[in-house]
């Protein structure tokens, strides 16, 4: 099987007897060595002291008055997010427990990840490690590709009835270069204007024809994915949701792509974005939606749960739509919690 995203820090991690990722000390010292906490040549000694205490041991505590000593305020601060990630990793024991722990509260309420204190980032980092974790036995580079919409914004393009979804900050970067002049491979003409027409932009585009490109790529982040219905881009996303619902639930569903959603067949539906759930909302309320609202919706699924009797009664017997939208800046930020918050089980699966 091919090896994909070495530097998420998935090597770094264990599984337990459940098949969950357990973090350990050298996924710790990698977090203690982000640019955030590692010194600089300013650094003060005390600083440079904790940082070699807890790279020879990266479970060694750290005092109050040790933080306090720091004579940088920006250090002080990564530091206690760093160290408070820390304790969050060793008392929920799993990066999976972790990962729901940010979003799902103890009885299955759902939870304000903000109100946590950790940046964005980190869950996003944790679920990466997860999904490298779920998709280890993966040999489709299309499943691969898709499952970086988990935890990596994207930009679509729309044109001649093409819904490309390309990684934001690989655009953003190309678009720099091109304004400054240089020549960054086939996504150097890339800019950043979200209405420039696709015959305008030269983009790699992963297709089943050109698959195994990907695993040479898989850290470039420089291939754009179809996600057109009956694309087989769209199609390995309903697999990476799939695989993602078993992983956290431990229930059998399918997802299908769909052309259109109908009100009165809307028992149940889940946002898998912000702007996505926006839009459910406007038809489950039977709204109508003007031109570019539609234009926004850029693929709809529906799930369907192998054993109902998982389910509350109200959502038996009729599918779970979802869908995927873009913003008004055509940026797509997808909210994999939201599949483990929003889903309508009866009980814990």
């Amino acid at each position: 099987m091919p090896d994909f995203w070495t530097h998420s820090g998935f090597h770094l991690t264990t599984r337990d007897p459940s098949g969950a990722c357990v973090p350990g000390g050298d996924l710790l010292r990698a977090y203690f060595a982000r640019p955030e906490v590692a010194p600089v040549a300013e650094s003060c000694m005390a600083e440079r002291s904790v940082f070699d205490r807890l790279q020879a041991d990266p479970f060694a505590p750290v005092t109050t008055a040790e933080l306090a000593a720091l004579l940088d305020p920006d250090a002080r601060e990564n530091y206690k997010v760093v160290l408070a990630f820390r304790q969050h990793l060793l008392a929920t024991r799993t990066l999976e427990q972790a990962y729901r722990d940010f979003f799902v509260g103890p009885s299955g309420q759902p939870r304000d990840f903000a109100t946590r204190g950790f940046p964005p980032l980190f869950a996003d980092q944790l679920a990466q490690m997860i999904l490298r974790n779920v998709l280890d036995k993966c040999d489709d580079g299309l499943m691969a590709r898709a499952a970086e919409l988990f935890f990596r914004e994207q930009r679509a393009h729309l044109a001649d009835g093409q819904v490309l979804l390309a990684d934001l900050e690989t655009v953003e970067m190309q678009a720099q270069a091109a304004r400054d002049g240089s020549r960054y491979g086939n996504l150097g003409r890339l800019i950043a204007d979200a209405q420039t027409p696709l015959r305008a932009i030269e983009l790699d585009v992963l297709e089943k024809e050109n698959v195994n490109m990907y695993w040479g790529r898989d850290e470039r982040h420089d291939m754009a994915l179809r996600i057109n219905f009956g694309c087989p881009g769209l199609v390995a996303l309903c697999r990476v949701i799939e695989a993602w619902v078993a992983h956290f639930h431990g229930i059998e569903v399918r997802v299908e792509p769909i052309r259109r959603i109908e009100a009165a067949r809307m028992h149940w539906y889940v946002g898998l974005d912000s702007a996505a759930t926006a839009l459910l909302n406007e038809i489950y309320n039977q709204r109508p939606l003007d031109d570019a609202s539609r234009q926004r919706i850029l693929c709809m699924m529906s799930l369907r749960f192998a054993d109902e009797s998982l389910l509350l009664e109200s959502a038996r017997g009729m599918p779970c739509f979802m869908a995927l939208a873009m913003d008004g800046n055509n940026n797509v930020r997808m909210k994999p919690q939201n599949l483990l918050m929003n889903l309508p089980l009866r009980r814990a699966a």
